[in-house]
């Protein structure tokens, strides 16, 4: 699971400790030794113990099957417990098939409209490359969920990996063009975008995207810096390009550096980039008097940026 995920993750099992305590008093026998190993299995998730959280959530809705709350959870620590680098394993691929059959159940009967909505995210992420592999059965998910919500871009975003991951890029793209019309002003959809390009190899279009997020968020220096790191490893990295182009990325990227440093001038990030690109434009430059120049103004900005990271280390 990424960090994203798992933070969302974490986050819902406040939702689901809200809704699971409620009303105790009310409980029958069996409804209170629920209630405790509910709580016992929330703390077991916490502490990434999946294999003991899903023994404890299999055990509360045994007791109190109307506990629908605990569905995600269930699905989510099988899912957790699940390997890679185990599939074909007939355990190990049980654990995918329980999150699967229990993502469905809290999609269908979890009473909170938020917990509904992440679990149908979580079994689109479950029909993924890395665990299922199953696109077709992912598609339909994903156009339930824009069907629900058709404004939100993150639905267009999974829809445009389903069918990027099955080589139907066209498909791929309109998808994302799709998100942008949604949400034309949102910056997390031109870095999406971004990043589809820069995989099929279309620079230019890719420095548009990025060009565009860095815009609409014209006091953040992060986006600015995004876009040297890019000129950057393009002009380093390919070497199919000319010097001219070359040098034209480079003088691009430090331009964006710069945008970075105005917005703060203490940006080691920026500052070390900008030492970069300064290096790539004296090796384009045929002036012995100019390289040398790029050269003691880079050897500047590292020294400025180690200054900077060693202070930042100290302080911590």
């Amino acid at each position: 699971m990424t960090m994203r995920y798992r933070t969302v993750a974490v986050a819902a099992l406040v939702i689901g400790v809200g809704v699971g305590t409620a009303g105790c008093g009310r409980y029958s026998f069996d409804a209170l030794k629920a209630q405790k190993a509910y709580k016992e299995a929330n703390d077991m998730y916490r502490g990434s113990d999946w294999k003991g959280a899903a023994t404890k959530y299999e055990y509360v809705l045994a007791q109190d099957p109307t506990r629908t709350e605990v569905y995600f959870f269930l699905g989510n620590s099988y899912d957790n417990a699940y390997k890679p680098a185990r599939a074909g394993e007939a355990v190990n691929d049980s654990y995918m098939q329980k999150a699967v059959e229990n993502y469905r159940k809290a999609a269908e009967q979890d009473k909170s409209p938020e917990m509904k909505k992440l679990a149908l995210q979580y079994l689109t992420a479950a029909y993924g490359p890395e665990k299922l592999n199953d696109p077709t059965q992912a598609e339909p998910i994903v156009q339930q969920l824009i069907a629900a919500d058709p404004n939100d871009p993150t639905y267009y975003f999974f829809l445009s990996k389903i069918h990027e991951d099955a080589g139907d890029y066209d498909k791929a793209e309109a998808a994302l063009m799709k998100a942008r019309e949604v949400k034309p002003d949102d910056a997390s959809v031109y870095t999406t975008i971004s990043g589809f390009y820069n995989r099929q190899g279309r620079f230019d279009k890719t420095m548009e995207a990025l060009h565009k997020a860095a815009d609409l968020k014209p006091s953040d220096p992060q986006g600015h810096q995004l876009v040297a790191v890019y000129y950057f490893d393009k002009s380093n990295k390919d070497h199919r390009l000319t010097n001219a182009q070359k040098r034209e990325y480079a003088e691009k990227g430090i331009q964006s550096a710069d945008r970075a440093l105005a917005l703060n001038t203490e940006y080691s990030d920026a500052l070390t980039y900008k030492n970069l690109l300064l290096r790539v434009l004296a090796n384009t430059e045929t002036d012995r008097a100019k390289q040398q120049e790029h050269l003691r103004e880079a050897d500047r900005l590292r020294n400025r940026a180690i200054e900077l990271n060693k202070k930042k280390t100290a302080g911590t």
